[in-house]
């Protein structure tokens, strides 16, 4: 679901001037809905809970598995708050959780990691959403929250389901590791459908420059600049981690981190060459837009180049100087022409040789290429 801007801003100003800690249900929040997945080696549980105390008493009489609590949606603050008292949730974390616009980002605090990381799409309208997902890792546990039900978390899950790679042997912080190159991952395919649109918008330009066509690239342009600030400090969230105390991240994780930081920099230098592509776009259509006007300023040049010398022919046979004196003798002086028999006709020829002549030059100076 691509949520609007102007709910972005709705959320900063209910905040304002609040107390710390303050948690509010954002504006069209979804209900709470609450899945978890317990396994360990050999076996996997998976279920949607309707009660949290269900859900949490299970997790407790499996102190033995690994669990990964995915709560989406905050239309319920009560949920919300039960979770933080029982995971030891900090309010401001909590706080930072529902507002939901908060920058990658992450937190250690006893051995535990607080991580934001942003999921990007690239939607039909052409435009750049990011839905905030929230991590929390715990001994036995990573908790994610998201205000949607709708995520790129879908091939994780196909892994867990199936016992693939080695996640379900790894302790949980591996799983935080799993979650957010998964995200990150997401990144490609978007800058993939990027890129087409750019090649479109760059094919338009070449058929036919239109001042639509140069809305369109200042808007994706924008995009590419949001993208831009995200990814950024995504790149050190990661470079913080690899940072972290063994015990923490254990060295033998901290290779998969680095992949991971890797993938970021990777995404910085094409976001940063769509950047350039789109702004080499803006001035192929100021090119494009001049290189017309030049064309058109070409062919009222040659036409004014051809009509101005007939317009001085015609306007000097246009004066009204009188053959006769009033006297009744001939003023030879005065458009002797004008009595010529010939003389219409021979004007006629004259002036459209000047016209072939003008034609000449002009194709010999390459005027018409």
């Amino acid at each position: 679901m691509v949520k609007p801007r102007i709910l972005q801003q709705n959320k900063i100003s209910t905040k304002v001037g609040q107390k710390p800690g303050f948690l509010f249900r954002p504006e069209n929040a979804f209900d709470t809905r609450l899945f978890l997945i317990s396994f360990d080696e050999f076996e996997l549980v998976e279920k949607e809970y309707e009660s949290y105390d269900e859900l949490f008493a299970y997790m407790q009489q499996r102190p033995h598995q690994r669990h990964w609590l995915d709560v989406r949606g905050y239309g319920n603050l009560e949920i919300l708050e039960n979770i933080a008292r029982d995971f030891n949730i900090h309010p401001l974390q909590l706080e930072d959780v529902i507002s939901d616009y908060q920058r990658p980002k992450v937190e250690e605090e006893s051995g535990s990691l607080f991580m934001i990381s942003r999921m990007v799409t690239f939607t039909p309208k052409k435009l750049i959403d990011d839905d905030q997902l929230s991590i929390f890792t715990g001994p036995n546990y990573v908790l994610t929250f998201q205000s949607d039900y709708e995520d790129c978390l879908n091939p994780l899950r196909l892994r867990i389901r199936g016992g693939k790679g080695i996640i379900r042997k790894r302790p949980v912080v591996y799983m935080a590791y799993a979650i957010m190159d998964v995200v990150l991952d997401h990144y490609f395919p978007v800058l993939a459908e990027m890129s087409d649109y750019l090649d479109e918008l760059e094919d338009c330009l070449f058929k036919q420059p239109k001042k639509e066509i140069l809305s369109r690239i200042l808007s994706v342009k924008r995009e590419i600049v949001k993208l831009r600030r995200i990814i950024w400090p995504e790149r050190d969230k990661i470079s913080e981690l690899l940072r972290s105390s063994p015990e923490v991240i254990p060295d033998d994780l901290k290779i998969y981190f680095r992949d991971t930081y890797d993938h970021s920099v990777q995404i910085i230098d094409l976001v940063e060459n769509y950047k350039e592509m789109s702004g080499s776009l803006v001035e192929l259509y100021l090119s494009n837009i001049n290189n017309r006007m030049n064309e058109i300023m070409k062919v009222l040049t040659i036409i004014s180049s051809i009509f101005i010398p007939l317009s001085f022919i015609v306007g000097i046979y246009g004066m009204n100087f009188s053959r006769e004196n009033p006297d009744g003798s001939i003023n030879y002086l005065n458009m002797p022409e004008l009595y010529q028999p010939y003389g219409y006709i021979t004007l006629l020829f004259l002036m459209g040789a000047l016209i072939l002549g003008q034609i000449y030059f002009f194709y010999r100076k390459g005027w018409f290429k």
